[in-house]
């Protein structure tokens, strides 16, 4: 499967391959009941890059109280530090989500945000925007980058994909990417069946949309499987994923090299909490290393 093996890291610069973007959205649209889709512009969006796949940038989002967000200075690349810098009571609430689609012309950025009604400040957010609503994007300005998982090797005879709601965006953006003539087995978990999309599909696709929580593991157990070399990619849940990656590993002998899994939530913890900890984890380990 050489169309999709990963590239080769390009040349190394002076320049960071990431920026932060000012946008305003252009429109929101309700895409499913639990889903909206929202698509921003800004006068140098034609610099932003996507590697396509599961494309991960980190959105910036308005402080309660403020109509745009305060985002962190970027000139030296180190926007994580000046991020943490800002007075938490103003800085622009952070997550993470996936380019679903970049455009060229007109210069547009697509995002899918999967919605749980007025809970967390990204959902709420979504349901409400409206045409200028300003936000800030730190994107790759190269679209060989880091903050991609996708990365099938040239040997891949067969690609299983696994989601829930949060990474149905990068499923589609996968099954977008992928030669047409690429065997996939997909399951993916949403809240109800009016939550189903039309995906790109190619000759050889086989998608289960599961709608009983909880229930990919043993959906994903009673399938047969096709014969070959399997890559699989599994993102959602942090628990689910960790269940599917063992399952695939242990019950169906796949390499372990070649599951490629990823946590885009928790239950019981916000991203914010999260972030929290690594910082806290972070400073724990500053001071063990100046009291050593």
């Amino acid at each position: 499967m050489t169309e999709t093996a990963t590239p080769a890291s390009p040349a190394t610069t002076d320049a960071p391959p990431f920026d932060l973007f000012a946008l305003d959205v252009v429109r929101a649209l309700r895409l499913t009941p639990n889903m909206v889709r929202v698509d921003f512009t800004g006068p140098d969006l034609a610099r932003m890059a996507s590697a396509g796949r599961d494309q991960r940038v980190k959105l910036f989002l308005p402080a309660p109280g403020r109509s745009t967000p305060h985002l962190p200075d970027t000139s030296d690349g180190q926007w994580y530090p000046a991020w943490l810098a800002l007075d938490p009571a103003t800085r622009g609430v952070m997550r993470t989500y996936t380019i679903r689609e970049l455009r060229a012309a007109p210069a547009e950025l697509t995002v899918d945000f999967a919605v749980h009604g007025e809970e967390g400040p990204a959902s709420r957010w979504a349901l409400h925007a409206r045409p200028g609503d300003r936000v800030g994007v730190l994107a790759p300005v190269v679209e060989e980058n880091a903050a991609y998982e996708f990365r099938p090797p040239a040997d891949t005879d067969w690609v299983l994909l696994a989601a829930d709601a949060s990474a149905l965006p990068a499923l589609a953006a996968v099954l977008e990417h992928l030669p047409p003539s690429v065997p996939v087995r997909a399951w993916i978990e949403v809240p109800e069946a009016a939550d189903r999309q039309a995906l790109p599909t190619g000759t050889d696709t086989e998608i289960t949309w599961l709608t009983a929580p909880g229930s990919t593991v043993a959906a994903i157990a009673a399938a047969p499987l096709p014969e070959g070399t399997p890559y699989a990619f599994v993102a959602g849940e942090a628990s689910t994923v960790k269940a599917v990656r063992r399952h695939l590993v242990t019950d169906r002998s796949f390499d372990r090299t070649r599951v490629k899994f990823s946590g885009y939530w928790r239950k019981g913890a916000s991203e914010d909490h999260l972030l929290q900890a690594a910082e806290e984890a972070d400073k724990g380990e500053k001071a063990e290393a100046e009291a050593a």
